[in-house]
């Protein structure tokens, strides 16, 4: 735990420090967000919040490989070297998108190809639970599973980076609610000594917290697509990491085989909004005869601001619904009992229930933004 707590702090600490020289190099060749009918502020910001995590992964990663724990199992080290370059180029795609304003397909395009150097370097889904059994899934199986994986949680993290400080305190919640699940299973099940899907998901809160206190309302800075996309390649890397560093036949005997469902419903519930905002998001889009990747401005926090919250309140709201998600889905991997489950479904459902209640029946902004 020591080893994972400095990496924590390196990320925290590195990303906080390159923030200021990201926001300038933005301002220096005009990476900046100008003000549209669908955003919420009323001033230009800059972005390159990414390059600033992305500065904090690498070197967390660089003092990862110099720790005696950390860096003694091959497969955790790889990994992490192919997770950061799948980093780099999903990170470069949203650069280039704060810069020029790239169209849908385009960014798609950079998806699938940070997701092709994961599977490249053999991060990919290995396997998963299915008709009460497990199944090994296939290369090409599992090559499209993880490319399908990486799409939906870059574009859910980036619908939700609507407000100061919310995606990125969503994601720090729901990543270390995951890391605490991951050092679990390597710590106290001794599955593995040690696992990708641990460092990752530590790196993450890391370098979340280290950006929030520049971008917390009143944000001076912005992520952009390139921080967006990265962290949601980040919690896609680290759920698809589990399954190949994880034996399912040791969660079977250990604590039945609905135990191997846990690792993928705790980041699925974990990100349960920005999941369910994309959905709501497509499908309203469609309904209306407009493309899925049509901007509007009748997202969940969009509806918050219309019902009379203000910017924090409604993020410290969607703060709250994260951590009872998050926490709730941990629980029933740390606990497995049906008076668990129980609460965990019961406790879901209404924070769900409450979530859409609240947000989706605000008055509707009909303002529709192509850009």
């Amino acid at each position: 735990m020591r080893e994972y707590v400095l990496v924590f702090l390196i990320g925290a600490v590195v990303c906080f420090c390159l923030t200021p020289a990201c926001r300038s190099l933005a301002l220096r060749v005009g990476a900046v967000a100008e003000v549209r009918s669908r955003d919420v502020h009323d001033h230009s910001i800059p972005y390159f919040g990414g390059l600033a995590m992305l500065g904090g992964l690498a070197a967390a990663y660089l003092m990862a490989s110099r720790m005696p724990f950390l860096s003694r199992y091959p497969p955790v080290s790889f990994d992490s070297l192919v997770i950061l370059a799948g980093a780099g180029v999903i990170c470069a795609v949203g650069v280039i998108d704060d810069l020029f304003d790239l169209n849908a397909m385009m960014k798609i395009a950079g998806q699938v190809l940070a997701a092709g150097i994961l599977v490249l370097g053999g991060v990919r889904m290995q396997w998963l639970p299915w008709n009460g059994g497990i199944i090994a899934l296939d290369p090409a199986a599992g090559i499209l599973i993880t490319v399908v994986v990486v799409f939906i949680c870059a574009n859910a993290i980036n619908i939700v980076d609507g407000l100061d400080g919310l995606a990125g305190g969503i994601v720090a919640i729901s990543a270390s609610a995951f890391f605490i699940y991951a050092y679990w299973l390597t710590a106290e099940e001794d599955i593995a000594r040690a696992t990708t899907a641990a460092l990752v998901t530590v790196v993450m809160c890391g370098i979340c917290v280290g950006y929030l206190p520049h971008n917390f309302h009143p944000a001076t800075i912005f992520m952009g697509d390139s921080g967006a996309m990265l962290l949601g390649l980040l919690f896609a890397a680290s759920t698809v990491t589990l399954t190949g560093q994880v034996d399912p036949t040791i969660l079977d005997d250990r604590s039945g085989l609905w135990a191997a469902y846990v690792p993928l419903i705790i980041p699925l519930v974990a990100l349960g909004l920005p999941f369910l905002d994309m959905l709501v998001a497509y499908t309203r889009r469609t309904w209306k005869g407009v493309w899925w990747f049509v901007a509007d401005k009748q997202h969940l926090h969009h509806r918050l601001l219309q019902r009379g919250h203000s910017q924090l309140w409604a993020v410290l709201m969607m703060y709250a619904w994260t951590f009872l998600l998050s926490y709730s889905a941990l629980a029933l991997g740390l606990f497995p009992s049906p008076i668990t489950a129980a609460i965990v479904i019961a406790v879901v459902v209404s924070t769900l229930g409450f979530v859409i209640m609240t947000g989706w029946k605000a008055p509707i902004d009909t303002g529709v933004d192509s850009s």
